[in-house]
């Protein structure tokens, strides 16, 4: 129950959150030094399960006006509301219904937070990458954050989900990417990885596409990022993009 609670979590809050941030929003500047303290996580949490018309966006919004940056609100109040949404249902705060409506709710508001501020664009990206998790990986609701932390960074984002047909191969074929991001979190789809970096790296229509590697597994063993023949990894999504950049940096003093 406990695998399947983290599923449900990672999996379905906010799994298409980039989808409903399409355009490139400019980004906000956190002004304070502020974070979320664990009563407001609650608070929050509190709101969503009683299932009043509430405007939980209204809420947010409020944490960017105080300085908060986007993806602050995404990393530092929204997971953590998952988070304890889940601790609640362990300890029979609550019942599977209940959480089960709360995420609902979360992700309703999380998807009407982006659309609020969508606006001004700073023109076209300029980097463009793919975003994977891992195959057999259904921990992905940490990759829908750093898709919209890479997207409030000027980047050109293209996803695909656990239950995506698209085959992964032709995308990279026949779309250029400068960067493929994979998110791994545990051991068993492990061997699954190098292989599936090989042959992205042969089909992409980028010669010298560059692999990041994040997710819980990275964070316990980052040494292994040159195991499975990937170029960088981030401890932290936030750091993500400049990782990013920095690989491609490399590159470029390469050639």
């Amino acid at each position: 129950m406990r695998r399947q609670l983290a599923s449900l979590v990672e999996a379905e809050i906010l799994p298409r959150l980039m989808l409903a941030h399409q355009s490139q929003t400019r980004p906000r500047i956190s002004v304070s030094n502020r974070r979320p303290t664990p009563e407001e996580v609650q608070r929050l949490c509190e709101l969503l399960l009683t299932r009043t018309d509430a405007d939980l966006a209204h809420h947010l919004l409020n944490f960017l006006d105080e300085g908060l940056s986007l993806e602050s609100v995404l990393v530092e109040l929204l997971a953590p509301m998952a988070r304890h949404l889940g601790q609640l249902w362990e300890e029979d705060a609550c019942d599977f219904v209940d959480v089960s409506v709360a995420l609902g709710r979360l992700q309703a508001a999380a998807h009407e937070l982006c659309a609020r501020l969508e606006g001004e664009t700073d023109g076209p990206p300029e980097r463009s990458i793919l975003l994977l998790p891992c195959p057999g990986e259904t921990h992905v609701f940490s990759l829908s954050l750093v898709a919209t932390i890479f997207r409030e960074s000027g980047w050109d984002v293209t996803t695909m989900s656990v239950r995506s047909d698209r085959d992964r191969d032709e995308l990279v074929r026949s779309e250029w990417f400068d960067v493929v991001g994979l998110t791994l979190s545990c051991d068993v789809f492990l061997p699954t990885l190098p292989e599936l970096i090989h042959s992205l790296r042969g089909a992409s229509r980028n010669p010298r596409i560059k692999v990041l590697v994040g997710g819980p597994y990275f964070v316990r063993n980052p040494n292994h990022v040159s195991l499975v023949g990937a170029d960088g990894t981030a401890e932290d999504g936030r750091l993500a993009p400049l990782i990013a950049e920095s690989l491609l940096e490399m590159r470029t003093r390469a050639c």
